[in-house]
């Protein structure tokens, strides 16, 4: 290649950062243009110096791995590091995408960049495969602890017991919380699956709710029922919604 490589280390672990920058050295074709140690800098990171790829750590504090790539936009190649995980290493590997298992050799680093370069050579758009990751990482067997909102450049964490509510709005969600409403490009279908059901429940094709946010169950007409929040806010109920909150609430 011509030009060289400029590629971000993100790792929350300095020993980690520095075994890929040493790595690197013996690669005078990539170029390492910065470090970051969180999910927070790295996205403003990537977004001012438009690396063509990225060393991208899994667990890091404030903002996971995963939940950089929910709110990046155009990302760039990745090869991820990570520790032992075997759900992570099990969607890598049905997506076709690259990773280091910690502790990895430099042979094995040595193989992650000459398909990066091949990758990034070919111009290969990999918002596909960063899209099937995502969705397979969606179906583990964890519920969802926290929500993860990009508004501008501003970036939100919203814990899911400050929400109130959800509502849908054709390919996004808006979601009610404590600290304000916030939209989200996720389905309906994607909260009903990822929430805790024994904290929320979808009451109506447009609603999901934080049964702790319920007020009461009121009749609107002839069989028809709305729930009355704790904010006031009065939210449709369907047939079926009626009848999973009556189950709750007879308890």
């Amino acid at each position: 290649m011509e030009n060289k490589i400029k590629a971000l280390v993100i790792d929350d672990e300095k020993l980690a950062r520095d075994i890929v920058k040493t790595y690197l050295t013996k690669h005078p074709s990539v170029e390492l243009a910065g470090e970051c140690t969180n999910g927070f800098d790295a996205i403003k990171m990537i977004n001012d110096l438009s690396p063509d790829l990225i060393f991208l750590d899994i667990q890091m504090p404030k903002l996971t791995g995963f939940e950089m790539l929910e709110i990046l936009e155009n990302p760039p190649v990745i090869i991820f590091t990570t520790a032992f995980d075997q759900y992570a290493i099990k969607a890598f590997e049905v997506n076709a995408t690259d990773y280091l298992l910690k502790p990895f050799s430099e042979e094995r680093f040595a193989e992650a960049i000459l398909r990066a370069t091949k990758q990034i050579e070919n111009k290969n758009d990999n918002t596909k495969q960063i899209d099937g990751l995502l969705k397979h990482i969606e179906n583990r067997d964890e519920y969802l602890e926290r929500v993860v909102v990009k508004i501008g450049q501003k970036i939100s964490i919203i814990p899911v017991n400050d929400i109130k509510y959800i509502e849908a709005q054709d390919d996004y969600v808006m979601i009610y919380s404590d600290n304000g409403n916030f939209l989200k490009q996720k389905t309906m279908k994607y909260f009903e699956q990822n929430l805790d059901p024994a904290a929320f429940l979808r009451i109506h094709r447009s609603y999901i709710v934080n049964i702790n946010n319920i007020k009461q169950i009121e009749l609107f007409e002839k069989e028809s029922y709305f729930a009355l929040m704790n904010d006031g806010k009065k939210l449709p109920v369907s047939k079926s919604g009626y009848q999973e909150l009556k189950l709750i609430f007879d308890k």
